[in-house]
């Protein structure tokens, strides 16, 4: 796999191991960030995964570019790494139509019934390749094939957080009420960013996600509960 160093102005290199998302690339990316981060290089600020690249930021009055990019390759050969183990989130998600504006047109495209659009997307075990667009979205992948459309032709001015939507061959959930031009299948009670935790963000790029359907009832009894401050989000550890 070629892989190339691009400078992002003066405080931080971009590692490009492709052009492609899929799950090799993204082991390669996930797996080069842990080694840096473990590697306690001089001047490393922090490391940013994407789909098919890490951008590495850095203190321009403790490294350079070239020297973080010479430590860097010496790390490569060890990027390709043995499986380990991953985070498995079982997300609440609530199917019904009150909360899934865009259910019934998806599954019309699809040529599918809603029920079996729940049950594609619910079994479905998803990889987060990474978190982008606001603060704690993961764009997660890969969608079963009958599910995977384009982006709506009329995004929405305003998503409600929590709505669970797709979108090419990826699945994602808002965590705040943004505009988004993805299709809303669902929503979740929990909430995926909140700065009152050490780490804002519930999930990170690596872990995985399955979501649990859960009645309207259910719904409204996590939210409270998430409210008051009484809820976890049910979390295992599995092999990668």
């Amino acid at each position: 796999m070629n892989v190339r160093f691009l400078a992002a102005g003066d405080t931080a290199v971009i590692v490009e191991f492709g052009d492609r998302i899929d799950r090799i690339v993204s082991d390669r990316v996930l797996r080069l960030s842990e080694l840096v981060r473990a590697a306690n290089l001089p001047g490393v600020v922090e490391t940013v995964p994407t789909f098919c690249s890490l951008m590495i930021h850095y203190d321009p009055l403790a490294t350079t570019g070239a020297s973080l990019t010479a430590a860097v390759e010496k790390l490569l050969d060890r990027s390709g790494g043995e499986a380990k183990a991953v985070k498995l989130w079982r997300i609440p998600a609530c199917y019904a139509a009150s909360h899934a504006p865009d259910l019934a047109e998806v599954a019309q495209r699809a040529g599918l019934g809603t029920e079996e659009i729940i049950r594609l997307h619910s079994s479905t075990r998803f990889h987060i390749y990474m978190l982008g667009f606001v603060p704690g979205f993961p764009y997660m992948g890969d969608l079963p094939e009958p599910l995977v459309l384009p982006r709506r032709a009329d995004p929405r001015i305003r998503v409600p957080a929590g709505s669970i939507a797709i979108a090419t061959n990826m699945t994602g959930i808002y965590p705040l009420e943004s505009p988004g031009g993805w299709h809303l299948i669902g929503a979740t009670p929990i909430r995926l960013f909140d700065l009152r935790r050490p780490r804002p963000a519930l999930l990170s790029p690596g872990d995985a996600v399955r979501f649990e359907p859960i009645a309207v009832s259910e719904f409204d009894a996590i939210r409270a509960a998430v409210a008051a401050d009484a809820y976890q989000v049910p979390c295992d550890t599995i092999a990668a």
